[in-house]
């Protein structure tokens, strides 16, 4: 007699346990998938305004027309342009109060731009700690399916006096379903979260090679204001 093996049947012909391994393995890969694309949009939205604002930022503009325009587009601005945005804020609250230590001026310029680099860090790195669990856990939870279904349908067969294989093979396959979408989830989950973990690495780079170099930029200021008002 012919068995239906078409893998909708075999979820539907599976124990309860393993039906409810294998829904809860859809939802977090479709959740995965949603995370997926999100961080995907986000990122390549981060580089291009990024880039953006670097072409502005060397065009020759100056430093407060910058700031003004970053002030003006605050939440249409990138990280490299709040990171700017943070520095002037802080050096100009300085030299407001009259401070006019080079020093005092860079490190408050420089830890106020740290902070927000942090920030931005930690916004850019959101859901990649999903994607880890995910791509780690998937598989394991898949396999406890396939263990359980496969101790399932052995019980079954400790009842019948014949047993061939194709009394075995379907109880098999379902099990095996299980541990197959535990793969579908988890490998997407890795392959993205690698390819986003080096895109981050990429950015903070990039950031952190704009704070030195918009600080070398802030001392000259400061030296050159300094010769001016002797």
């Amino acid at each position: 007699m012919n068995q239906d093996m078409s893998i909708l049947h075999l979820v539907l012909g599976a124990s309860f346990v393993v039906q409810s391994v294998m829904v809860l393995l859809i939802v977090v890969s479709v959740a995965s998938w949603a995370a997926i694309f999100r961080k995907m949009f986000s990122l390549i939205r981060v580089k291009t305004l990024n880039e953006n604002f670097e072409r502005e930022f060397w065009s020759g503009t100056s430093l407060n027309d910058l700031f003004a325009a970053a002030a003006r587009n605050a939440r249409q601005s990138g990280p490299m342009e709040r990171i700017f945005a943070s520095g002037m804020r802080e050096y100009q609250k300085l030299r407001e109060r009259n401070i006019t230590d080079t020093g005092s001026l860079m490190d408050g310029a420089r830890r106020a731009m740290r902070a927000s680099f942090q920030r931005e860090m930690d916004v850019a790195e959101s859901n990649l700690s999903f994607l880890a669990s995910v791509g780690s856990v998937s598989p394991y939870v898949g396999l406890f399916g396939t263990v359980w279904g496969i101790m399932h349908a052995f019980t079954a067969l400790a009842n019948l006096q014949q047993v061939t294989l194709s009394t075995v093979a379907p109880g098999i396959a379902e099990a095996l379903v299980a541990t197959a979408i535990g793969l579908f989830a988890a490998i997407p989950a890795v392959v993205a979260y690698n390819r986003f973990a080096r895109d981050i690495d990429r950015i903070s780079i990039r950031l952190e090679t704009f704070i030195e170099e918009f600080s070398n930029i802030l001392h000259r200021n400061v030296g050159a204001q300094s010769a001016s008002g002797r």
